[in-house]
C-alpha cells in the first residue's frame, strides 16, 4: 500500500508540474498578444501592464523549478519520469524568455509614432499573431504528450523566419531613403527581432515535447528561413 501511495503522490506532482507549465504558457501567450495590442494602438498604459505581468511568468517559473527539484530529490524518478521533470524545467526557462521578450517589445510602444514606416507594424503584428498561435499550439501538445503536433509547429518557424527577414528589408529600406524613418525604424526592428526570437522559444519547446515523448530529438534539422545577420541592401536607385 505504501509503496501505491509513493507512486500516486509522484504521479500528483507530475500533474502539477503539467499544471503549471500549461499556466506559464497562456500568459506567456497573453502577454505576446497584449504587446502587439499595444504597439498596434501606440497604447502605453497597455505597455505598461503587459510589462507588470512578466512578474507572473518569472513567479512561476521560480515555482516550476522548486517542485521540479523536490521530485527529483524526493521521488528519484527513472527514463520516462526524469525527461518529465528534465523537460518541465526546460519549458520553464524558454517561457520566461519569452515573457521577457514580450515586455521588451511591449516597451517601444512608447517610442513608435506614426509616419510612413510605423505602417510596417501590421505585418509585424501578423507575424506576432502567427508566432502566439504557434505557442498556444505547442502548449497543447505538451499537455497532450502530442509529439507530431509539436513537429508541425517546429517546422512551422521557417514561416517566422521569413515574415521576419521580409519585415528587416523593408525597414532598412525605408531607413535608407529617408533618415528621418531611422528611429521608429530601429524601435520596430527590435520589436520584430523579439517577436522572431519569441518564435525560436517556441521551437525549443516544440523540440522538448518531442524528446519528452519520444526520447529522441526531432528526426531532421531545423528548418530555418533564409539569415538576415550578413543581409546587404543595396542603396535605393534616385
Amino acid at each position: 500500500m505504501a509503496h501505491k501511495h509513493i507512486v500516486h503522490s509522484y504521479e500528483e506532482d507530475l500533474q502539477a508540474l503539467g499544471r503549471l507549465i500549461a499556466d506559464m504558457g497562456r500568459i506567456a501567450a497573453a502577454q505576446l498578444e497584449g504587446a502587439l495590442d499595444a504597439l498596434g494602438r501606440r497604447d502605453v498604459e497597455l505597455a505598461d501592464e503587459v510589462a507588470k505581468r512578466d512578474a507572473e511568468v518569472d513567479a512561476l517559473e521560480r515555482e516550476i523549478g522548486e517542485a521540479a527539484l523536490k521530485a527529483l530529490a524526493l521521488r528519484q524518478p527513472m527514463a520516462v519520469d526524469l525527461r518529465e521533470v528534465v523537460s518541465a524545467i526546460k519549458i520553464s526557462s524558454d517561457l520566461e524568455r519569452i515573457g521577457d521578450l514580450a515586455k521588451n517589445a511591449a516597451k517601444h510602444a512608447h517610442a513608435i509614432g506614426n509616419g510612413a514606416v510605423a505602417q510596417l507594424m501590421p505585418r509585424i503584428a501578423r507575424m506576432g499573431e502567427l508566432v502566439r498561435d504557434h505557442l498556444l499550439d505547442v502548449i497543447a501538445a505538451y499537455q497532450k504528450r502530442d509529439p507530431e503536433r509539436a513537429l508541425e509547429t517546429w517546422r512551422g518557424d521557417e514561416e517566422v523566419d521569413d515574415r521576419f527577414n521580409g519585415v528587416f528589408r523593408e525597414l532598412l529600406t525605408y531607413m535608407m531613403e529617408d533618415p528621418r524613418t531611422i528611429g521608429t525604424g530601429t524601435h520596430l526592428l527590435f520589436v520584430a527581432k523579439n517577436v522572431e526570437r519569441i518564435g525560436d522559444h517556441t521551437a525549443n519547446i516544440a523540440e522538448t515535447v518531442h524528446y519528452l515523448v519520444r526520447g529522441e530529438s526531432p528526426p531532421e534539422s531545423r528548418p530555418k528561413g533564409e539569415d538576415t545577420a550578413y543581409t546587404v541592401v543595396e542603396p535605393p536607385t534616385r
